[in-house]
């Protein structure tokens, strides 16, 4: 680390922290990061977060602003289950986290809700409060109920599509902020995408399972990237299309741009999780690795976020192709793929020093974005 900063290079700010404000759920979905995988550390979390807690974490926050000379900042409520704390609660972090950061810097709120809970008047109180939410939905009826169930087994599906519906008012739109969908390979990428488009959200991204070298994804890489293609097809030739965060993503860096998404590319990761007992953590996706992967040694209590951002774990999501194993880095694609998502490269042997365990996946899907978008660049006969 010594050497890096000798070298001239900085960290980034953050630009999101994620507050862990309920640690509990209730839904059971099949495939979640948090309460199916290695880390089982939420068992030993309390269910919610402290006000002591949340007052230093906002604190930390402020600080970080004030330091960093930030004019905007990210803050999502998150679980678990956010509005298990109800929408009345939420609205107050919301107007705290507001209240601890300065003037000078513009503070979006939204929360990452599965939406079972999500009635006209706790839609009201939410977007009175301005805060922006994002809902978990996995395509259409059929597939979602298999995975996004509640702990006796029922689908959610009829109720996450009220709340939508809900969402998609004109009086509540505005705070409709999008949806999140898990790539079930089995499922019609084409229906999935459309389906999703037509609850009118702001913007739709796709993730692929969280799998890692030692526990890989239940189908080949192949398979997901056959779907994702699909998918980007179904996106692509839409008339009317909404944005999708990862297929925008890519063609950005096809084009020479950048990335708005962890899953693909090199740019920076400036994020950090604070959980309900105050740890300050990585990206909790990292889960599914093992257990401690997320963990920093850094509490809200007695340290910033600064020093989180000279934490190895978050300097290594920061240094774009240098963290790159030697693999990736001679691959072509690597400024695109950018190696994939951080907690899918991790081998036991290894650590995460290795492709993704998508790696087939996503280079059959970038290489399909660009011969897509080189038919459509040829010049004119003649030009």
């Amino acid at each position: 680390m010594a050497g890096l900063l000798a070298s001239g290079w900085r960290s980034t700010p953050l630009h999101e922290v994620v507050l862990k404000v309920h640690q509990r759920c209730n839904l059971a979905c099949s495939y979640c990061y948090v309460y199916e995988h290695a880390d089982q550390s939420w068992r030993d979390r309390p269910a919610v977060m402290s006000p002591e807690v949340f007052a230093a974490a906002v604190r930390r926050l402020g600080d970080h602003v004030r330091r960093q000379g930030l004019r905007r900042i990210r803050v999502v409520l998150h679980g678990g289950e956010p509005m298990l704390l109800g929408a009345a609660t939420l609205g107050r972090l919301a107007d705290g986290v507001r209240a601890a950061v300065p003037e000078t810097c513009t503070v979006r709120v939204g929360i990452q809700t599965n939406g079972v809970l999500l009635t006209e008047a706790a839609v009201r109180t939410l977007r009175d409060h301005d805060i922006a939410v994002s809902v978990s939905v996995d395509g259409v009826a059929e597939d979602h109920d298999r995975y996004r169930v509640t702990h006796a087994g029922r689908g959610t599906y009829t109720a996450v599509s009220r709340a939508l519906e809900l969402l998609a008012a004109p009086a509540f739109r505005d705070g409709f902020a999008g949806l999140l969908c898990t790539v079930a390979p089995d499922t019609d990428p084409a229906r999935c995408y459309r389906t999703l488009r037509d609850f009118g959200p702001a913007a739709i991204d796709f993730l692929l399972p969280h799998a890692t070298w030692s526990t890989p994804p239940d189908r080949g890489p192949g398979v997901y990237g056959r779907w994702l293609t699909g998918a980007f097809d179904a996106w692509y030739d839409d008339p009317d299309p909404v944005p999708v965060r990862l297929f925008e993503s890519t063609l950005d860096l096809l084009l020479g741009g950048a990335s708005r998404s962890e899953q693909i590319g090199l740019s920076p990761v400036a994020l950090v999780v604070v959980e309900s007992d105050g740890a300050i953590e990585q990206v909790d996706a990292l889960k599914t690795a093992y257990p401690g992967a997320c963990a920093t040694g850094l509490h809200v209590a007695h340290d910033d976020f600064d020093t989180a951002l000279r934490h190895p774990g978050i300097v290594a999501r920061q240094l774009g192709a240098g963290a790159l194993c030697a693999e990736c880095r001679a691959c072509p694609l690597h400024r695109v793929c950018g190696g994939g998502h951080y907690a899918h490269r991790y081998r036991p042997e290894t650590g995460f020093a290795n492709p993704s365990v998508y790696c087939a996946g996503l280079r059959l899907f970038i290489d399909h974005v660009r011969a897509r978008v080189h038919a459509d660049t040829r010049p004119l006969p003649g030009g």
